[in-house]
């Protein structure tokens, strides 16, 4: 059994706080979903055999500010009555000495996620252009949820979200392990005065990391919800579009993604349908979304060196769980460079 969710105290506290789920003599049965630099995912199955998902933080080292499960949960809670997708949530832990950390219980969602290029040959061919679309339309409901009706909007902070959010990669990217942060640094400098001459943005909940990978699909390739909150804010929508586009290869780029997945495999939409159906969903002007978005997707590309920098530094400082990198961390270093270039590149740098 993963040591990070203990089930003999969980079963306790499930048995004393949560009474729709059936505990029977023994403990409940918990098994791991997903892991890694992200927070982690559990199924939990009860004593009738119903499931449930746990999502706790990581083991080890992390950065300022992330993994916050009371931020996450209350964007859920928050999200649930809308038309927005998410799991339903369950019940909440902010004690952290029943597990080790705060977590929180959703209901289980079958479903297929996306989160890599082999996974896009698991949806049927006529089921992948219905799914690049109806991404796009649940991210547009989710930009058009109201912050403050949602109860949200104590999370609301002062200035830009972009400007918030290059203030802060930039300075935990110089907090990570990295060796060389020239390319990072110039690419910063040229996004700060790109940023500045952006209109003033809306603003909306964002999701933070929203992607194929994040989401669960049924077979007709229609969203059945949407996962890890855990960089979720009150922002600026088009970062969500610029993070998922940045991601969304396409057979023949130049550019790698930030993510390779699904998208590149034949068969699901190009860019530039997304930004279509996106403009027509949000009610914006197609040509000026488009024109805007070559910031945002620099800033996808900027930031996605910035988090591969985390990812890095924990690697380098032995806290992934045991697991290590052949290679020392070579590609992932590689990796991160060309981001940053791929940015820089981008903004006319």
């Amino acid at each position: 059994m993963d040591d990070a969710v203990a089930p003999g105290p969980l079963t306790d506290w499930l048995r004393r706080e949560v009474p729709q789920v059936a505990v029977g003599d023994g403990p409940v049965a918990v098994e791991p979903i997903s892991g890694g630099h992200s927070n982690l995912t559990y199924r939990l199955t009860d004593a009738v055999g119903r499931r449930f998902a746990l999502r706790r933080p990581p083991t080890g080292m992390v950065l300022a500010t992330a993994h916050d499960m009371g931020r996450e949960w209350r964007f859920i809670t928050a999200l649930a009555p809308t038309a927005v997708p998410v799991p339903p949530p369950v019940a909440f832990c902010a004690d952290p000495d029943v597990i080790g950390a705060p977590f929180y219980l959703t209901a289980y969602i079958d479903g297929d996620v996306l989160g890599d290029v082999a996974a896009g040959h698991r949806l049927a061919p006529a089921a992948r252009r219905a799914a690049g679309l109806h991404l796009i339309d649940v991210l547009a409901d989710l930009h058009a949820v109201d912050p403050d009706a949602a109860g949200l909007a104590d999370l609301r902070r002062p200035g830009r979200y972009l400007e918030r959010q290059l203030r802060r990669w930039h300075r935990q990217v110089h907090a990570s392990a990295v060796p060389d942060l020239s390319v990072i640094d110039a690419a910063h400098a040229r996004l700060v005065e790109r940023v500045r001459e952006l209109p003033e943005p809306g603003e909306g909940i964002t999701h933070g990391d929203y992607r194929p990978g994040n989401l669960a699909f049924g077979p007709d390739g229609r969203v059945r919800a949407v996962f890890d909150w855990e960089l979720a804010a009150i922002g600026d929508p088009l970062a969500d579009l610029g993070w998922l586009l940045a991601s969304w290869g396409r057979p023949g780029d130049e550019v790698p993604p930030t993510i390779p997945g699904p998208s590149l495999v034949e068969g699901y939409p190009d860019r530039g349908e997304l930004v279509a159906r996106y403009a027509e969903r949000s009610g914006r002007d197609l040509a000026a979304l488009a024109e805007e978005l070559e910031v945002y997707i620099a800033f996808a590309q900027w930031r996605s060196a910035c988090i591969s920098a985390g990812v890095y530094t924990r690697y380098a400082a032995g806290v992934m769980g045991g697991r290590g990198e052949a290679d020392g961390g070579a590609a992932r270093l590689a990796s991160l460079q060309a981001q940053a270039e791929a940015a820089l590149a981008a903004l006319g740098g």
